[in-house]
């Protein structure tokens, strides 16, 4: 298990986590559980964005440049910042109007569906839909699933929770945002998870102001984690964003130590994954699905955030 490490450590170690894997289910099979464990299922065909859809490079080969590591953060002007606010909002829209169809019996295909007309309504590029080979326009992820999910025909059954996470590309930037959904009769830990996972992103968000140390991020989601009797899940961290999907700074939602500090202008984005079991993740074969290997679930929540002069503003709320 990774707890307490350096940015520095940490970094080298987040190869660890690219590389896929087998996931062995059957050391689940004898707990007693009030949910479903989640595998891959059938998927359905790619589907197309219309030529006049601006798209981002990768869009049409999948195909995405390496990060570079020390790179520098970008510091938005106020054209950027208005382009992000944009983005922004059109995330949260696309968002709200996709949970209305979150029910019970409903694939995660339908799911994929509802998202890719919505973007195509609205002029805008489902932002995951072939970035580096991703198959649908949005991530879900259910129950043991901790990120990444690739829609499929599994129907949603009551009792499941489930992450939506849903980034677009307007006018030539990103939009990032996610929250986590009971389906149907949730029992009371699975409500509890869900809860506090959104308190730590919200928490964090808090501590956000020019000065502030990025590592303040990681070091008050662990501390509303373990307050409430759940677990970080480190694998997975924020970014920058902006014209790009993924840039500088990494947000590590994990206690840590860093001195690189917030500036006015910089955008990004805080999405702790909670789990009711330990913090180890398995990538499965399709080199994107990131489930616990304890098989307990997880939940998760995302904004996009802009530094400001005086703190933070929150661009996808």
């Amino acid at each position: 298990m990774i707890k307490k490490l350096s940015y520095s450590v940490y970094r080298s170690l987040r190869t660890r986590f690219d590389i896929s894997s087998t996931y062995n289910a059957a050391v689940t099979k004898a707990l007693d559980r009030k949910f479903s464990l989640v595998l891959p299922q059938e998927t359905t065909p790619f589907r197309t964005i219309p030529s006049h859809i601006q798209k981002p490079p990768y869009a049409e080969t999948g195909h995405v440049a390496p990060k570079k590591i020390g790179a520098d953060i970008e510091v938005k002007n106020e054209n950027q910042i208005m382009g992000m606010r944009k983005a922004g909002r059109m995330a949260r829209k696309i968002l709200n109007q996709t949970a209305v169809c979150l029910k019970i019996g409903v694939t995660t295909d339908e799911i994929d569906s509802t998202v890719h007309q919505l973007c195509i309504e609205n002029d805008v590029y489902p932002s995951p839909l072939n970035y580096k080979h991703f198959p649908k326009s949005v991530c879900t992820s259910i129950n043991n699933v901790a990120c990444h999910g690739i829609p499929d025909l599994r129907p949603l059954r009551d009792g499941d929770i489930i992450n939506v996470d849903i980034t677009v590309f307007c006018d030539g930037f990103h939009g990032d945002v996610s929250e986590t959904y009971l389906i149907g009769n949730v029992d009371e830990k699975g409500r509890k998870l869900v809860h506090a996972t959104e308190l730590a992103r919200d928490a964090a968000i808090s501590v956000c102001k020019p000065g502030v140390e990025y590592c303040q991020i990681g070091k008050t989601i662990s501390s509303v984690a373990e307050t409430h009797g759940f677990t970080v899940v480190p694998a997975f961290i924020g970014h920058g964003i902006g014209e790009y999907f993924h840039c500088p700074p990494d947000i590590f939602h994990f206690a840590h130590e860093s001195p690189e500090v917030m500036t006015e202008g910089v955008t990004f984005t805080i999405e702790p994954i909670l789990s009711e079991g330990n913090d180890e993740v398995e990538i499965l074969s399709d080199g994107w699905t990131a489930v616990m290997c304890d098989g307990s679930r997880t939940a998760q929540f995302e904004h996009t955030v802009l530094v400001t002069k005086d703190g933070v503003e929150i661009l996808t709320k």
